[in-house]
């Protein structure tokens, strides 16, 4: 598959580095200026992209009796649903605002939005990614909304059947979408290791014919990095700069040095997975030749000697005949003098069979 182009210097896709988001989302409280440091932080901690969720309350939640149960700084809260988002709304200059630090800092800024004109103000403001978030993944005029716009877009997967995938891609496609990832994700804060189910993401790779990335609601950075080596090219983390600040989301979501090590994990692995070929590495060479072993002389043997297996010992350095050589070299006549320790060479021996066998 090829890689999806994000304006000129990004790219997501197989071959490419892994493509890391801090999803920052909700967790900037409605406070622009904790927003504008957690994007800062972010930026530092080697992220990617920040991701920010943009929506008008009232599009989605009017029934002010839907309440939310969350842990925030050690202490269970339960809250009207249209409180909590109302507080945390993100208006169009707040997102330009946003998108404007996000470029100063070297990194994508991209939101998820929840209806189509949400889609309309991130398109105003020059995005180049949307996102479709796990609770709208049956909201397939969304999907087709997102896909008109030539966008590359990510749509996440949780709390999914195999039915409400295959709606949702078939959406995207047949409304003329061209890039898209697919995020495996698992609704669950925080989820548990049992249900994080990573093959999915080979799986989801055969099944839709298209790139897949990881939504971690996990805790730490185990689950993430382990996506990578199933094939992830696409990591999302919340991210936040302190687990203990009130809200929904801060006490699962990654903190700056959580969100570093994240970062060089992924990249130490992506070096780390390598190649299939067999055979030593470039590293290895020097301690192949002065680890492995060669064929030596257990003691002080004499020309004219006809070698037996107990005139053979194995020892370092691997520079001489290897050890597979001693079935070769049992019956051999010596032709001069080997001192006790030194390597057998092809020179000690009368031999014509053993140079044309080494020869080979």
């Amino acid at each position: 598959m090829r890689p999806i182009e994000l304006g000129q210097t990004r790219k997501i896709g197989t071959g490419q580095p892994c493509f890391v988001v801090a999803e920052i989302g909700i967790n900037h409280n409605g406070d622009m200026d904790l927003a504008h440091r957690e994007i800062d932080a972010a930026a530092a901690s080697g992220a990617d992209a920040v991701k920010f969720q943009n929506y008008h309350t009232e599009g989605f939640v009017s029934d002010r009796s839907l309440t939310y149960e969350y842990i925030s700084q050690g202490e269970t809260v339960v809250e009207s649903q249209y409180d909590m988002f109302k507080r945390c709304e993100l208006r169009p200059e707040a997102l330009r605002e946003l998108s404007e630090h996000c470029e100063e800092r070297g990194v994508v800024f991209f939101s998820t939005p929840m209806d189509e004109e949400g889609v309309a103000e991130l398109v105003r403001e020059g995005v180049t990614l949307l996102k479709n978030g796990s609770d709208c993944l049956g909201h397939l005029p969304l999907i087709r909304c997102m896909a008109r716009t030539g966008l590359p877009t990510v749509i996440s997967t949780g709390m999914a059947t195999r039915e409400d995938i295959d709606d949702a891609v078939q959406a995207f496609r047949d409304a003329g979408g061209r890039d898209l990832v697919l995020l495996h994700c698992t609704s669950a804060y925080p989820t548990p290791a049992a249900d994080v189910n990573l093959r999915k993401i080979p799986a989801l790779a055969e099944a839709y014919n298209c790139l897949v990335g990881f939504s971690d609601h996990s805790d730490g950075i185990v689950a993430a990095v382990g996506a990578v080596t199933l094939g992830a090219c696409f990591i999302e983390k919340h991210f936040t700069l302190d687990k203990n600040l009130p809200g929904p989301d801060h006490r699962f979501s990654a903190d700056p040095r959580e969100f570093r090590e994240l970062v060089d994990a992924i990249r130490f692995l992506e070096s780390a997975i390598g190649t299939t070929e067999v055979g030593f590495t470039p590293s290895e060479a020097v301690n192949r030749r002065e680890a492995r072993l060669s064929c030596a002389a257990r003691h002080d043997l004499s020309a004219g000697h006809t070698l037996t297996t107990s005139d053979i010992a194995f020892q370092r350095p691997g520079t001489g005949l290897p050890p597979k050589m001693i079935t070769e070299l049992v019956g051999k006549k010596l032709i001069r003098d080997v001192r006790s320790g030194s390597l057998f060479e092809v020179a000690d021996l009368d031999s014509e069979k053993l140079y044309r066998e080494l020869a080979q």
